[in-house]
């Protein structure tokens, strides 16, 4: 199946001129849409069905991808258009929620909506997890935070008995979720999930926290590559994709400031 056609057919049905007047589009994740399309494309489902799942699946992760863009707080004399805002991140999440149920409902899929449906309950359950402080180390924070990136493919994958890319899919989403939390560390002095931890267990430079991430992102590479050489001629494409973007600098950093 072609990435390129598959987003295309995603952002025409996300597509709503009066939510774009006033929230951000909505990102479409590539590497989640390559894993999903490795998982679906050797499994005897027709061309049609495949299409639907991952267009389903996708469209349940902006859903909750949107709803997480809504302020945790209200900021008093707000105004009445971030107010507004802000209310339509809410409404557009359900829009998106609500067009998956309708796509699924259409090929009357039940089961699938049921196997969704456990995965969107565990991953408000590890949100909350985060949320409530429920967390007792740095490595179970990240290992929170990978299942909450990859549980919706892991659960897709049970669904049509494809497990053999379980590990790399979390391995792999979880390293760039920190590859980007990092980057806006070194680049605005930020990282909204880096700060929620170490701001809450102890005072440290962004220096530091940066090269605990880098050990992080390190380990998962190895990992990553040890989960290449096992795999299949069948996802020979995927594997391409993987390799082509661990040759990026971005990747290459982490690994060099490890090792020095």
């Amino acid at each position: 199946m072609d990435i390129r056609h598959l987003k295309a057919l995603i952002e025409d049905k996300i597509q709503h001129a009066y939510l774009e007047k006033y929230i951000q589009q909505p990102v479409i994740d590539e590497d989640k849409l390559f894993l999903l399309t490795a998982v679906l494309n050797n499994t005897e489902l027709s061309s049609p069905q495949k299409e639907r799942y991952i267009l389903t699946t996708m469209l349940v992760q902006i859903a909750l991808d949107t709803h997480d863009l809504v302020p945790k707080t209200n900021v008093s004399g707000e105004s009445d258009e971030a107010r507004l805002t802000k209310q339509l991140s809410v409404l557009a999440g359900d829009y998106y929620s609500g067009l998956y149920y309708l796509l699924l409902s259409e090929i009357e899929d039940f089961d699938l909506i049921h196997k969704l449906a456990a995965a969107i309950k565990e991953i408000n359950e590890n949100k909350m997890k985060l949320y409530y402080k429920e967390v007792n180390s740095f490595q179970e924070y990240i290992d929170i935070l990978k299942e909450i990136e990859s549980l919706l493919i892991i659960y897709l994958a049970d669904y049509v008995e494809e497990y053999s890319l379980n590990n790399i899919t979390g391995d792999w989403l979880i390293m760039n979720k920190l590859i980007r939390e990092k980057e806006s560390l070194e680049q605005n002095g930020y990282s909204k999930l880096l700060d929620s931890w170490f701001s809450s267990n102890f005072n440290s430079s962004n220096t530091a926290v940066s090269n605990t991430i880098d050990t992080m992102i390190q380990k998962y590479k190895v990992s990553i590559e040890k989960s290449l050489l096992k795999l299949s001629m069948q996802h020979r494409p995927l594997k391409n994709y993987i390799m082509s973007q661990l040759s990026e600098p971005v990747y290459n950093n982490a690994s060099i400031a490890e090792e020095g």
